[in-house]
């Protein structure tokens, strides 16, 4: 009861946590005396810190451990937030990346931390069209679109004397051929016998053959999360792994292939974020792992409003991602 009773005092005021204060909380109900004592031995057992020799104990991530894996209540969200999750895949349409960057907002904004989508890997997605829009005498803008709402374009070099019909033609060429079949695919299309159009489809396939690879990640509220330190090393650290799509893909990945909900402090191994923690959850739909969303914020987060948020956008965002 009195870690508990020290870690929701310090997520909520971020300052060391005195014996007297504890005596107040409910569900204590002993002598400041006996507190004292307890949170000596807390700090011992390495579930405490005092970081000043007057001053009150923080927890340690062992003891937001214990905490996250016995002593919290499951976090249930208010109705507003509901609502507000609600409403917005109600009406989240148009590009998937422009729904996952979105949804990387919103979940910033209702934790107050840093947020990060992954969405489903384009790999393994349907093709539903191809089309080429000229952007030059020698250069075109090769768009594919997949069955899943996500677009993708690269500029391709167009050979000399390009015709417009011959794009059009390498287009609906690509589109027929990759009905239902991912991008992958591009690599075993036959020729179509127009030296021309051929030309087009070979310029679009060298220039699209890594975004099927490429990871669709989005972050919201790196500034927001950047408040809730001090010192401006660590800030600095934060900020700059952020900026590292590959290190927070592998982050999200690992924790959720670990079978992880929570990774508080060094738990993570990213030691550049050893002064955070992050909520993880897997975004399934129709039983199939296609993404991962989760919150970065300080060790001191409030894990049950995190676990409670990124649980219900993880299942709204599976259900969304469902209907196509």
């Amino acid at each position: 009861a009195i870690l508990s009773a020290v870690v929701n005092e310090y997520i909520a005021t971020a300052q060391p946590v005195g014996s007297t204060h504890i005596a107040t909380a409910s569900g204590i109900g002993v002598s400041s005396a006996t507190i004292r004592n307890e949170m000596a031995a807390l700090e011992q057992e390495g579930y405490l810190a005092q970081p000043h020799t007057s001053a009150g104990r923080v927890p340690t991530d062992k003891g937001y451990r214990f905490f996250v894996d016995h002593l919290a209540s499951p976090g249930r969200l208010d109705h507003v937030s509901q609502q507000r999750i609600g409403d917005f895949f109600a009406a989240a349409h148009g590009r998937l990346e422009e729904m996952l960057h979105h949804t990387s907002d919103l979940l910033a904004q209702l934790t107050r931390s840093a947020a990060v989508v992954l969405g489903p890997a384009l790999s393994a997605a349907p093709v539903r069209s191809v089309q080429f829009v000229r952007i030059a005498s020698s250069a075109a803008t090769a768009v594919v679109v997949y069955a899943n709402g996500a677009v993708d374009s690269e500029v391709i070099e167009l050979p000399a004397d390009t015709s417009d019909p011959a794009l059009s033609a390498a287009g609906a060429h690509l589109t027929a051929a990759l009905e239902g079949l991912p991008l992958t695919a591009l690599a075993g299309l036959a020729d179509t016998g127009d030296a021309s159009v051929d030309a087009v489809c070979a310029a679009a396939t060298h220039a699209l053959g890594h975004v099927a690879d490429d990871d669709h990640v989005f972050v919201g509220g790196a500034s927001t999360v950047a408040q809730a330190f001090d010192a401006v090393e660590v800030v600095r650290q934060v900020l700059h792994t952020l900026e590292q799509q590959f290190v927070v893909v592998s982050l999200v990945r690992d924790i959720v292939d670990r079978g992880m909900s929570v990774a508080i402090g060094v738990e993570h191994g990213v030691e550049p974020l050893s002064a955070c923690s992050v909520v993880v959850a897997p975004v399934v739909v129709d039983g199939e792992h296609l993404g991962s969303i989760g919150v970065l914020g300080p060790t001191r987060m409030n894990y049950p409003l995190a676990l409670a948020t990124v649980d219900v956008v993880s299942d709204r965002l599976g259900k969304r991602l469902g209907e196509g």
